[in-house]
């Protein structure tokens, strides 16, 4: 079961970092943790953050992100949901993308296991200089971020991708499901945070409906959910919002409707439509 959730509904955060950790299994690894005892190695989940830094976000909306994600980490309801962890301690690598063959690290794998790791990867975050850069390939984020989790020292009970941006994909390997459909298959779940602050136009390749194509297209793997930005303002709850239902492992509140999976359904939004703009556009 997938979730769709609209940020409006967003007041969950206490909820969420008071409620009791889903039941959940190790993930399958490739190889095993290293240099470090099992004890020492095991968290609650391996969190990939990411992170759009294509021309279509403007410098502010690339701040706010950043600090976003620096307070939520930080934040009391982030601590109160790590604390409630089965083992109290999650692992995180940060990253920012763009074109299909340019994805930076920002942060490599790092243990959040209290107020003091969580202040300083939110610093790290912080102190790195904002960049833009040209395309969006969301598959090429995807395969980025998979062989991270192969890299990580740390043996999570779940692998999550937490994908962030503001527009379909239209460049790298097409169609972006096919990106998805191999993440999910090796137990990974993709959860989106579609940007909609601006209203679509020919210069940024904004689509209406990117709520839809990120549930559609990009989305997937066991309780994944797509929280959605509609203003400037619902940055910083959003994200917050996001990362205590990826740390607490939980489903949403009852309030927060279901969507069906819908796997044997045509997408709502076609899953490449950011190729065909790109095309008609550009001819290349």
């Amino acid at each position: 079961m997938r979730w769709w959730i609209s940020i409006g509904v967003a007041c969950l955060a206490g909820a969420l970092a008071g409620g009791d950790v889903a039941s959940v299994v190790a993930a399958p690894r490739t190889q095993p943790a290293q240099q470090l005892s099992e004890k020492e190695a095991s968290v609650d989940v391996e969190l990939i953050l990411a992170v759009d830094v294509s021309y279509s976000m403007d410098l502010d909306e690339l701040a706010i992100q950043r600090e976003g994600y620096a307070q939520a980490l930080s934040s009391r309801e982030f601590l109160q949901a790590l604390k409630n962890g089965v083992h109290g301690r999650i692992a995180v690598t940060y990253f920012e993308w763009a074109a299909s063959s340019d994805q930076k690290i920002i942060i490599p794998w790092r243990l959040i296991d209290g107020p003091e790791s969580a202040d300083a990867v939110a610093a790290e975050i912080m102190k790195t200089p904002i960049r833009r850069a040209s395309r969006t390939s969301i598959s090429g984020a995807i395969y980025f971020a998979m062989p991270l989790f192969d890299e990580n020292p740390y043996r999570g009970l779940r692998r999550v991708i937490d994908i962030s941006g503001d527009g379909p994909n239209n460049n790298g390997p097409s169609p972006v499901t096919i990106a998805r459909d191999e993440a999910v298959n090796k137990g990974i779940t993709i959860n989106g945070l579609p940007i909609m602050v601006k209203e679509p136009s020919y210069s940024t390749m904004d689509i209406e409906n990117l709520d839809l194509y990120y549930k559609d297209c990009v989305t997937g793997g066991h309780g994944s959910f797509v929280v959605t930005i509609k203003s400037r303002d619902e940055f910083k709850e959003a994200i917050r919002t996001k990362l205590l239902m990826e740390v607490a492992g939980r489903a949403p509140p009852p309030r927060i409707v279901p969507v069906a999976d819908g796997a044997d359904k045509e997408p709502r939004v076609s899953c490449t439509i950011g190729e065909k703009i790109w095309q008609d556009r550009w001819g290349r």
